[in-house]
């Protein structure tokens, strides 16, 4: 594990090699969660980065109560990946460029109708499924650029002769909701977990988990249908979410706030939009409460990124990357604020689970075209 596994203090740790970017700030956070009551072990990811008032990038593990505080106001954001049946040897970028600008961010009332599950019709967030939403969301068609473990290549069932579709997005407005209401009653503090309000906020919590699964499986199909091709969702994990789980033989209470489960199969490590992604194969472990990065994180505030990068780039040159993919991004303040250089390096963030032993890389990903808002809104 060399100087990748760090620790700040009793049962808080952070995984980070060197050469990865991790803010002080993002550290005082750690510290400061460690000491909420009844919180027993906290673990900072590589993609670990300051969030408002706690770290994003994180698991938390607590006994007796929970914290829905941690889990933040996107309860089931997640990560869903699709394998289309388009050729990588026919992509027309151009083409497909001009037939993705043309889907609007949020979906006609006639086709939820239509695809919307019947028991979630009258689901008061229903006009919100199969939108992808703002900040980091995003949905991206990407190609098998190189494989690195063919066995496990083999196991997970892609064809690396056709594009796969990465969606990231969670629970839409529902999740907020949930979170507000926690807010006015309770402020920050955790639910006993014996307690009537536990009850009620995990029964919001599910409505919300699986609201954000059905959202990236429309959001997958109406992706599809616009480019005019078919395919099937693969692995879809939740990486904003509170369960119950036993770590070191103690019963408690799993928080991510930012971090992908490793113990549910592979998974999908993103970089940012102009950067490549990673198959990865998890190795469950206590040492990372079964967790790991769920993306490249932040390297800046959203606030610091404009004004580093307006006068360098337009919005048109940040819609072309440096690994020749294109992103699709209508709002001018989200483009700057989403530029691959506010993103750490995620061959870092990599390298860092890679050292600790929780994951084996299957294969690197390539950006081809992304979707983030056709529109300002």
């Amino acid at each position: 594990m060399g100087n990748t596994l760090h620790s700040v203090g009793e049962h808080i740790r952070y995984i980070a090699t060197e050469s990865t970017w991790i803010e002080s700030k993002a550290i005082q956070q750690l510290q400061i969660t460690a000491n909420l009551p009844d919180m027993v072990s906290v673990v900072g990811m590589p993609d670990l980065h300051p969030g408002r008032g706690y770290p994003i990038g994180a698991a938390f593990f607590s006994a007796k109560r929970f914290y829905p505080a941690l889990v933040g106001n996107d309860i089931g954001c997640g990560m869903s990946l699709f394998q289309t049946d388009i050729k990588r040897t026919k992509v027309n970028l151009d083409k497909l460029e001009k037939q993705l600008s043309e889907m609007t961010d949020h979906a006609p009332l006639e086709w939820l109708d239509e695809h919307v599950p019947e028991f979630m019709k009258s689901h008061v967030f229903m006009a919100s499924l199969s939108s992808i939403g703002g900040g980091n969301h995003f949905a991206e068609f990407q190609s098998v650029d190189k494989i690195v473990n063919q066995a496990l290549f083999e196991q997970s069932g892609l064809d690396k002769q056709k594009l796969l579709l990465l969606v990231h997005s969670g629970s839409r407005g529902l999740g907020q909701s949930i979170l507000r209401q926690h807010l006015e009653q309770h402020s920050h503090n955790g639910l006993d977990e014996q307690s009537d309000d536990a009850e009620i906020y995990l029964n919001a919590h599910q409505d919300a988990l699986q609201f954000a699964q059905i959202n990236r499986q429309l959001i997958g199909l109406r992706m599809m249908q616009q480019v005019k091709t078919s395919g099937e969702q693969r692995f879809s994990l939740n990486h904003n979410l509170v369960e119950p789980c036993r770590i070191d033989g103690i019963d408690g209470w799993l928080h991510r706030k930012g971090a992908t489960p490793s113990d549910r199969g592979f998974v999908v490590i993103p970089g940012s939009r102009g950067d490549y992604s990673y198959l990865v194969a998890p190795i469950a472990s206590d040492l990372s409460l079964n967790s790991l990065a769920h993306g490249a994180g932040r390297k800046w505030m959203r606030t610091e990124c404009k004004g580093r990068l307006s006068h360098r780039y337009t919005p048109l040159q940040l819609s072309r990357t440096a690994l020749g993919s294109r992103v699709i991004c209508a709002n001018k303040q989200l483009i700057y604020e989403e530029a691959p250089q506010s993103y750490k390096s995620i061959e870092t963030v990599i390298e860092s689970m890679v050292n600790v032993g929780i994951i084996q890389v299957i294969a690197r990903l390539a950006p081809v075209i992304t979707y983030k808002t056709s529109g300002d809104c």
